[in-house]
């Protein structure tokens, strides 16, 4: 796709293309929006990435920042790699694209899918800067504590209120059982609801009984797949999207839910752990059957808010206040708007990121 028809009043601002043949980089960062501020955006590391998905990706970043009333743009960046490369290669790798975005300052790297605090760690020691940092050197470690699915947990939380639903009892399925989705899963067993299916890239795991959170946890902190866990038969990856449940979570890669299967999914309520998981024409579907979508720039950006405190010193205790005073206000105000004006919570949460944007790029010589 030519990005310039991405393009927008919003951005991006700036679309950077990183080649370095001698240590194999290829890699594209995009800095979409800096009204607010500087922008902040995780490093995607996986072998089919593309600078169309990092823009997009850099776009939906730009409306969590502004959502969260953070003094933060958005930003994005990819790396076409395999991520489960030797440490050593992948350090190699780190941070040889830190040092090509050494001058670009205004873009903080973040962790996403594929990297971790270790990462950012390298990445903070070639250039000064990112967010997510090991314990270790004075950071908050986003994946480890869990504080996107913190975020997530507490907008469900306030969803399900708008359909219904208790906690106590509800059948959760989690597509892509990483960082986001194990915590979730284990974030919401703790309100008591019962996990049922889980999948990752090896398969889908799947018990109307419920699953066994800590040994799915333990597989895969281990680096094993789910396939391995033993209790339940082996499933497609894909099967997830055929579990009859109460909360639908999408924690993996974009688009996965599209029009060719949206059908498929027996839900209540899909809380996009992800960000930008399903196709607008797919969340136009689910509103239309009556099934509630949260939004991923207002139910994920608990991970944001942590990097964001991180970086002006702020503790874990105070960043987790304020991603559940934060995410809990915006989930009630979009779904409470969506419910007065019958428009999707898309559309309404929109809106909302829009008006902050622009009220930010009002301040701004150069807008």
């Amino acid at each position: 796709m030519d990005l310039l028809r991405l393009a927008d009043e919003f951005g991006p601002a700036r679309t950077i293309h990183i080649h370095c043949p001698s240590v194999g980089l290829k890699a594209a960062a995009v800095i979409d929006n800096t009204a607010c501020g500087p922008a902040i955006g995780g490093v995607r590391m996986a072998p089919d990435v593309s600078t169309e998905e990092c823009a997009r990706l850099a776009r939906a970043m730009t409306w969590k920042n502004a959502a969260a009333g953070l003094p933060h743009g958005g930003g994005k960046s990819v790396i076409a790699a395999d991520p489960r490369m030797p440490r050593e290669r992948k350090e190699e790798i780190i941070r040889a694209f830190a040092d090509a975005i050494r001058d670009t300052t205004d873009y903080i790297p973040g962790p996403d899918m594929g990297t971790d605090e270790l990462c950012m760690g390298w990445i903070k020691d070639e250039i000064g800067r990112a967010v997510g940092l090991p314990a270790a050197i004075g950071g908050i470690p986003l994946d480890e504590v869990g504080a996107t699915a913190f975020g997530l947990a507490g907008s469900i939380d306030v969803a399900r209120e708008f359909i219904g639903l208790e906690l106590k009892g509800a059948r959760v399925a989690v597509q892509g059982f990483g960082a986001v989705g194990k915590h979730t899963a284990r974030f919401l067993a703790e309100k008591g609801a019962m996990l049922v299916a889980a999948s990752d890239t090896s398969g889908t795991v799947a018990d109307p009984a419920g699953l066994d959170i800590a040994a799915l946890i333990a597989l895969k902190e281990a680096g094993r797949p789910l396939h391995d866990y033993c209790r339940t038969g082996k499933l497609s990856p894909d099967a997830i999207l055929d579990v009859d449940c109460d909360i639908w979570i999408p924690a993996a890669r974009p688009d996965v839910i599209n029009a060719e299967n949206v059908h498929r999914l027996k839900t209540r309520l899909v809380a996009q752990g992800a960000n930008i998981p399903c196709t607008p024409d797919a969340e136009e579907a689910l509103h239309k059957r009556g099934v509630l979508v949260i939004p991923d720039f207002i139910a994920n950006a608990g991970g944001v808010i942590c990097g964001a405190i991180e970086y002006r010193g702020g503790t874990q205790r105070a960043a987790f206040d304020h991603i559940d005073e934060r995410i809990r206000a915006n989930t009630r105000l979009v779904l409470d708007e969506s419910k007065r004006n019958g428009k999707l919570p898309r559309s309404t949460a929109l809106t909302l990121a829009e008006r902050r944007v622009r009220a930010a790029a009002a301040t701004r010589r150069w807008r």
